[in-house]
């Protein structure tokens, strides 16, 4: 099943999603950093990391989006991408919950940070199983992948042999 999006023959969604994760990765490693010495660099790190992964989340999530639309109803893989979707909304929308609590406390010295810790924990976890499922639509549904007519013949179609 080849993805509508694509830029130079590359489907789009898979070349964005390492984005958010970098920055969900990110954002963690930074409220950890700033919980353990409380400098506001590491805070405001923290935050920017939080906004940009958002941000890029948005910004995967469109051709993701568009790419699920196209798959058959009746192939397995529309199942998978819903899995897919709604652990990463979920994880998205537990980091923005996070930004809005977090900027808040911009200009409060020495504040605690875990909240923020467990949020971001929680939300990169549903991240992980998010992408797992991804990689399942890619490997075995063949969702985002071009085969070849060879390949075609030997390799199984959104999971099931012919």
């Amino acid at each position: 099943m080849y993805s509508k999006i694509k830029i130079a023959g590359h489907p789009l969604h898979p070349i964005l999603i390492a984005y958010p994760i970098a920055f969900y990765t990110s954002t963690l490693a930074c409220f950890i950093v700033y919980q353990y010495n409380m400098h506001p660099f590491w805070f405001k790190a923290a935050l920017l990391s939080n906004a940009a992964g958002v941000i890029s989340a948005l910004a995967a999530a469109v051709p993701g989006f568009i790419d699920w639309l196209f798959i058959p109803s009746e192939k397995k893989a529309k199942n998978v991408g819903v899995k897919h979707m709604l652990y990463n909304v979920t994880a998205l929308m537990l980091f923005a919950f996070n930004l809005l609590l977090e900027y808040k406390k911009l200009n409060v010295a020495n504040h605690n940070a875990i909240v923020a810790i467990i949020l971001t924990s929680i939300g990169l976890f549903l991240t992980t199983i998010g992408g797992f499922l991804g990689g399942e639509l890619m490997q075995h549904h063949h969702v985002g992948i071009s085969l070849t007519k060879e390949q075609e013949d030997i390799e199984p179609l959104d999971g099931v042999q012919n």
